[in-house]
């Protein structure tokens, strides 16, 4: 007989860590969500690279490893990007913290499963292509949420919304710029206009 897990209802609480917690928002966000919308841009991206752009990627681990990604968040909470990244010693402290929240998530699992999931749960454990798949993903859905908050009337989110589009455009990723060739534009339209009839 198994022995008990809680790894997926610890998981499952991710509903309720709410995003952009240093902000006034229109749309609330929270970590599950965003994994979701993470997951499903890069498996589109590693999916254009391969079929646009001549890569090899394996698109359904990236958006697998896409879905965990801040999986970790569940233990250190959503750590706003300018206090995260506001200096060398904040990097690093929180750094160090991720890694032993991954250690910590691992050990949750049945000891058989950890050699499965540690690819997923670690960042380490992927690629270099993946990761850059990956955070063009998760920059790509902060640009997203941006664009929602400003279409609802909050300029709060007009500085975040350039400096996220500043940097894809400065990473310029061919996948990246088709996104925002043929799928962009369609977030800002109503209901109404996606869905044309017949």
């Amino acid at each position: 007989m198994p022995t008990s897990s809680p790894f997926f209802a610890y998981l499952s609480r991710l509903r309720w860590i709410r995003r952009w917690g240093l902000m006034r928002n229109a749309i609330e966000e929270n970590v599950a969500t965003h994994s979701w919308e993470v997951a499903t841009l890069a498996h589109a991206l590693a999916l254009l690279r391969n079929r646009r752009f001549g890569g090899t990627v394996n698109a359904d681990r990236v958006a697998a490893a896409a879905l965990y990604h801040d999986a970790t968040e569940v233990i250190t909470g959503d750590l706003p990007t300018p206090v995260k990244y506001h200096s060398r010693v904040m990097r690093e402290a929180f750094g160090d913290i991720e890694h032993k929240a991954e250690d910590e998530l691992l050990a949750l699992l049945p000891e058989a499963l950890r050699p499965a999931f540690e690819p997923y749960l670690r960042e380490s454990g992927l690629s270099e292509e993946e990761r850059t798949l990956i955070k063009a993903a998760d920059r790509l859905s902060a640009w997203l949420k941006c664009r929602a908050e400003l279409t609802a009337g909050n300029p709060e989110f007009a500085p975040a919304e350039a400096q996220i589009r500043r940097r894809l455009e400065q990473e310029d990723l061919p996948e990246v710029r088709y996104f925002f060739e043929v799928f962009a534009g369609s977030y800002d339209q109503p209901l109404d206009h996606l869905l044309k009839p017949d």
